[in-house]
């Protein structure tokens, strides 16, 4: 792949919130969050920068014979990173909402180009679903970086707000370009290139991005996937997913080794037979599975069979309880989403049951452990895996001391009765 970099021009704040509303705030802690949810001790920084992939296959100009076109496609991206000691937190975010049109304001906590701290860092991929966009989980982009990693989200193109093209493109190059990021991430020669370590590389991708992650990561498609011909919204002129085929050289040659483990938050895919058991069982990373029980877009049950299926690595499955597909990932819905009438764009970031920035903390408290553990080699942190399943079976148990009993098996981490609603099942490599 070939990369060619572009600075973005910094983003400007041009959305109007009226007094009256809050603050679209992206990086909340409550105070009931699990431990790990909490900001670390570095500053954050954060840069707007394009990447582009020369001479990429162009799927949705691919007639059904002939020659295959390619074209150069752009990611823009947000980069961010522990920032210098003393960089004076808080910023915006100029983003649209999941209209396409309208322009919103998101604060948080990044400073925009502030100087990088010293050392050098793992890096997280972000990876949005189907449609989003860079900011969807800008949260947890801030909450990492604060921690000690280097995170970078892309726009995929057609597959963004105000760009959704046909499905084709992005079953096709949704892992590629989780591939291409980390090349040109590594191909960095600026002071964030300096701090960036991609040989500790962690992807996170929620719904389309965790169907990417998962093809990145060995989990190679169906042969149904492949040669299907209905519905028509799934296929891809040339057979072209047969790239990302189970035994495929090309596949072989995708998985690459800097990935050190693989968050994938309601992944999509299963519940269309895009794998089956023969294809999962080549995965090859560390996975951690979030999902909501009541899943009905990439469907519980499907997401239940990649956690079965993936036989050839220790994985979790972190379940929130009567969540939908929204679980975990997505920012808090911005004030502008709550002003129209009916549900959308307000579902699209929403839950009827969980609260976001609560979902968020979660998601915040597990990748950190799970990061630390697999990208930093922080043993420990496998201690906040080991729970009972069912949260709530837990007991709280502490001695006048306040260290736990023997009889303690509440979750690590989880204050006292925060815990309900959650399960956490575990499976080793066969």
């Amino acid at each position: 792949m070939r990369t060619c970099i572009a600075l973005a021009l910094p983003v400007a704040v041009a959305a109007t919130v009226s007094a009256a509303q809050a603050p679209n705030r992206i990086d909340l802690i409550r105070p009931d969050a699990p431990e790990r949810a909490a900001l670390g001790d570095y500053p954050v920084g954060v840069r707007t920068m394009t990447f582009t992939d020369e001479d990429r296959v162009d799927v949705l100009a691919t007639e059904a014979e002939g020659e295959i076109p390619t074209y150069d496609r752009d990611l823009t991206v947000e980069i961010w990173y522990p920032a210098a000691e003393g960089t004076e937190p808080g910023g915006t975010y100029t983003a649209l909402l999941r209209d396409g049109e309208t322009e919103v304001a998101l604060q948080g906590r990044a400073a925009r180009d502030a100087a990088p701290s010293e050392g050098r860092f793992p890096l997280v991929v972000i990876s949005h679903g189907y449609p989003g966009n860079r900011f969807l989980m800008s949260h947890l982009g801030e909450n990492l970086a604060s921690k000690g990693f280097v995170a970078v989200a892309a726009d995929h193109p057609e597959s963004t707000y105000d760009d959704m093209g046909p499905f084709p493109s992005t079953l096709y190059n949704r892992p590629l370009d989780q591939a291409f990021l980390i090349d040109a991430m590594a191909g960095l020669e600026d002071e964030i290139g300096a701090i960036t370590d991609t040989d500790r590389t962690g992807i996170v991708g929620y719904s389309m991005g965790g169907y990417g992650a998962l093809i990145f990561g060995g989990g190679g498609l169906s042969e149904t996937a492949v040669t299907r011909t209905e519905p028509a919204h799934y296929n891809t002129a040339q057979q072209m997913l047969s790239r990302h085929a189970a035994g495929s050289e090309t596949l072989t040659e995708l998985v690459d080794d800097r990935v050190k483990a693989v968050v994938a938050i309601g992944p999509w895919g299963r519940n269309r037979d895009f794998w089956d058991a023969d294809g999962l069982a080549g995965f090859e990373k560390p996975l951690l599975l979030v999902a909501g029980s009541a899943d009905d877009v990439s469907e519980y049950a499907a997401i239940r069979q990649i956690f079965e299926e993936t036989t050839g690595v220790t994985r979790y499955l972190l379940t929130l309880e009567n969540a939908n597909h929204n679980a975990a990932a997505p920012i808090p819905a911005p004030a502008e989403a709550w002003e129209t009438e009916g549900l959308s764009p307000f579902d699209h970031y929403a839950d009827a049951v969980w609260d976001n920035v609560r979902m968020n903390n979660i998601l915040q408290h597990f990748t950190t452990v799970f990061f630390q553990l697999h990208l930093e080699g922080f043993s420990a942190a496998a201690d906040y895996l080991d729970l009972v399943d069912v949260a709530e079976t837990g007991v709280w148990d502490m001695g006048e001391d306040g260290e736990p009993t023997a009889d303690h098996s509440y979750w690590r981490g989880f204050p006292n009765r925060t815990a309900l609603g959650l399960k956490m099942e575990s499976r080793v490599a066969e």
